[in-house]
């Protein structure tokens, strides 16, 4: 339970009123912050050795070479010739012959593999493309609120000297009969309650430091001057959003263009491909010996099993994924409009709250003490106006730490956080080998 009172006092309403009032007429005249189209440079840097240094990335390169070595495989052809080597022996007849063979794709096997290859290929550099983007999001949104858990540490570091001071001035005012016990003590219990908030403070900074370590970041080396108004990124409201730019929709028509790929692959699996043989040998009977020159072709029936099962199948599995596609657009589509809308909203509340003049800690609290010594406030009313003061510098670090996290996503909601980055490189490999 907190020590600090909650009454209502009608003098301090109307001051807050009136103060509420030049606000916003001081904001109204207030410039806007330039915003910007691209990260600053320690932002880019320190993002890009995040990633180059963290086991995702790796990962991912691991994964892109096993998937460009699978299209490789798919693209390569189907059958090896056979080589058969027979040589028999009875009595004096002797017999021996030399068959070579192979199976013949006369129905497009191969090209429709490599078809479906290629689509997969594109599917899981898509993936690395998500897998990338998503890391710098986390990464950003680490960073931001490693940003504001640092600086509400400097307003609880602000808060609880304050409140030791006021304790100190509240013992020696009260061994001079200034004030009454009850008045030290609500002074001593503001002044621990200070102390408990505080370690709060510093146990969520330490999570937060955890998190940015966690993807890559160094807490020791971040610094809150890059979280200036002029960094954010600026908001394109005249050009529609551009799904075809998301990973999440390259993904997801990746892997319906992957799944009409495999109707195909299928379709040809239904065709038996013939099988090609020459032989050419020798027989010795006795003192008699003839050549032997043969051609064999064998071809296999698909009575018992017309593997149209699996035709249905991937004609139902290419169904599927296009309807996913339909709802992955809705999804991108609302969380765009959301994104966007949210960011613009948290912009106009920072403006606001940075143009304000009564959210400077140090001279509402030097006011209130001049007022509390000249006794014009109780001491209830000193812990109430400076505990509404210290909230507010508390929230605003959090509504700065929010309005980068808002920022990230719209710029990833947008498809705009790679090249605002700079991490727009594609993941493109050769695969006509």
């Amino acid at each position: 339970m907190s020590v600090f009172p909650h009454f209502r006092f009608p003098g301090i309403e109307v001051m807050l009123g009136m103060c509420l009032l030049a606000f916003a007429s001081y904001s109204k005249a207030n410039v806007a912050p330039v915003l910007t189209t691209t990260a600053p440079a320690p932002i880019k840097q320190a993002l890009q050795s995040a990633w180059n240094n963290h086991p995702n990335s790796r990962i991912t390169e691991s994964q892109l070479a096993a998937a460009r070595a699978r299209a490789d495989a798919a693209s390569r052809p189907l059958y090896n010739p056979e080589l058969e080597l027979v040589s028999d022996k009875e009595g004096t007849d002797r017999a021996s012959s030399a068959e070579l063979s192979m199976a013949i794709d006369i129905s497009g096997k191969r090209r429709a593999r490599r078809d479906a290859g290629a689509a997969q290929l594109q599917f899981d550099e898509a993936q690395a493309q998500l897998r990338r983007r998503d890391f710098a999001v986390n990464w950003l949104t680490a960073w931001s609120s490693l940003q504001g858990a640092q600086q509400a540490v400097q307003v609880g570091n602000k808060r609880l000297d304050l409140m030791i001071r006021f304790a100190d001035l509240a013992e020696k005012q009260f061994k001079v009969g200034d004030i009454s016990s009850l008045e030290r003590d609500l002074a001593l219990l503001a002044r621990d309650e200070a102390q408990s908030e505080q370690a709060n403070l510093l146990a969520d900074l330490a999570e937060q430091e955890e998190s940015f370590r966690n993807v890559g970041g160094q807490p020791d080396h971040s610094s809150m001057n890059l979280m200036s108004a002029n960094n954010l990124p600026s908001i394109n409201t005249e050009h529609a959003i551009k799904l075809e730019s998301l990973p999440e929709w390259q993904l997801v028509n990746a892997n319906a263009l992957a799944a009409q790929r495999l109707i195909a692959v299928a379709k040809k699996d239904r065709i038996a491909d013939p099988t090609l043989g020459f032989t050419s040998g020798r027989i010795d009977y006795g003192n008699v010996t003839d050549n032997i020159v043969g051609i064999k072709l064998s071809i296999p029936l698909y009575v018992r099993n017309s593997y149209r099962a699996e035709v249905v199948a991937a004609q139902a599995d290419s169904d599927a994924a296009n309807i996913d596609v339909e709802r992955v657009n809705t999804e991108l589509q609302s969380r765009a409009t959301r994104a966007r809308t949210t960011y613009a909203a948290m912009q106009k509340a920072a403006q606001l709250w940075r143009s304000s003049k009564g959210t400077s800690v140090e001279s509402r609290s030097e006011l209130l003490e001049k007022l509390w010594r000249a006794g014009e406030i109780s001491t209830a009313d000193y812990l109430l106006q400076l505990k509404q003061t210290l909230d507010t510098a508390l929230a605003g670090a959090e509504l700065e730490s929010r309005l980068w996290r808002s920022s990230t996503e719209y710029l990833s909601a947008t498809g705009q956080l790679e090249s605002w980055l700079g991490l727009d490189t594609p993941f493109n490999g050769d695969t006509s080998k």
